[in-house]
């Protein structure tokens, strides 16, 4: 019984007010040197890295006029290749948005991760339904999301016309992408000097992706990833992001409060998929001072912290204890949001894995070279070469 283990990177950590605690600056390399080195040290499977097309904020929509929070990020994708020579083993996972975005170029950018981290790319797929972030491309107008949420059915947007719509098309940009991806045969480089040829032009193919979407002829202009396939991920919450999970993704990342909440959102999951990878998000602070130190930093943010995933707080028994019940719900593996940075992610990767190393639950050591390795996905052939 293997448990896969992640971490969700985010500026100073999961908690607004976790940057008045730190010394790093979060808008340099070296901070983000500093925790995807502790991640691999710890053997974790990967990390994702937080992005999104607008500033933070404590609003639905638009930015607030909050002063005492982080603000800003670095591109993800960018920021993990600037990673991948710093690591050998974990994965990294950007964050890149599938609205207002072209997925030829999200597909060239996670397939030029996969060669320069040597096949340890995925892609965390994420759709924007905020109107302040449309318009910063103008050229389309969504509602307001506030008003979208007061409508009928309230934070249920599975409904919602405009919702549906985004989730089509970011079903349509992981189709493209993945097309993209096959493109080039694994041995469509031929480096041949003989006759002067560069790649065998019969192995490159054209994508002849036509959608509501998009219209995408291909080849991409990347050779084809040492994965075949990325890694593709996405975050859940209802029925709606569910499906387009299931049949878009390789993971995805689900939010119980409970193991009776975790083992039902399995069972609607599975109904769906009997392949996907299921992780459940948590946020976590670690150590005896655990309870302390979060009311402290609910104090000085003037709020208590909230989160669509559940809050941890206490040791790294304690939590090692609610994994494994929430494991045998049916969970494969957990992404955790550590609460502060890099305390409680060094409290993950060196305190809980320990735990689950003693529970026999956890590598120590790397199995395998690839996150798809790593996380045991096949290596799938080109739909091209399959046909050719």
């Amino acid at each position: 019984m293997t448990l896969h283990l992640a971490v969700a990177l985010d500026g100073a950590g999961w908690h607004p007010a976790a940057w008045r605690e730190t010394h790093s600056d979060v808008f340099s390399a070296r901070h983000w040197a500093a925790l995807v080195t502790e991640a691999e040290r710890g053997l974790l499977d990967f990390v994702t890295i937080e992005d999104a097309l607008g500033l933070q904020s404590t609003l639905p929509d638009g930015p607030d006029d909050r002063t005492g929070q982080v603000r800003g990020r670095f591109d993800a994708v960018l920021l993990a290749a600037r990673l991948a020579p710093l690591t050998s083993r974990i994965g990294l996972v950007p964050t890149a948005t599938t609205t207002h975005t072209e997925p030829f170029h999200v597909a060239i950018g996670i397939a030029t991760l996969d060669h320069v981290s040597g096949g340890r790319a995925g892609w965390r797929a994420q759709i924007s339904a905020r109107s302040s972030e449309a318009r910063h491309f103008g050229r389309r107008q969504f509602p307001p999301l506030d008003q979208v949420l007061n409508r009928p059915g309230g934070a249920d947007l599975s409904g919602d016309p405009h919702v549906r719509d985004l989730f089509a098309e970011a079903a349509d940009a992981v189709e493209v992408a993945r097309r993209l991806w096959d493109s080039w045969e694994d041995d469509a480089e031929i480096r041949d000097v003989a006759t002067g040829r560069f790649i065998d032009r019969d192995k490159l193919h054209y994508a002849d992706f036509a959608g509501r979407f998009f219209s995408v002829k291909g080849p991409s202009i990347t050779p084809r990833p040492p994965q075949g396939q990325p890694v593709v991920t996405a975050l859940a919450h209802s029925r709606l992001p569910y499906e387009f999970a299931a049949g878009s993704a390789d993971v995805v990342y689900v939010t119980p409060h409970s193991d009776e909440q975790a083992r039902a959102v399995v069972e609607e999951v599975r109904e769906l998929s009997d392949s996907i990878k299921i992780f459940a998000d948590l946020v976590v602070f670690l150590g005896e001072d655990a309870a302390w130190r979060k009311a402290r930093l609910d104090e000085l943010d003037g709020a208590e912290l909230a989160s669509d995933a559940a809050i941890f707080t206490g040791t790294a028994g304690e939590l090692a204890d609610v994994l494994l019940e929430w494991h045998r719900a049916g969970i494969q593996g957990f992404r955790l949001r550590p609460g502060a940075l890099p305390y409680d992610l060094e409290r993950i990767t060196r305190d809980l894995t320990a735990e689950l190393r003693g529970h026999g639950v956890f590598r120590s050591a790397y199995e395998a070279a690839t996150l798809r390795g790593l996380l045991g996905l096949p290596r799938p052939a080109s739909r091209y070469a399959e046909v050719s």
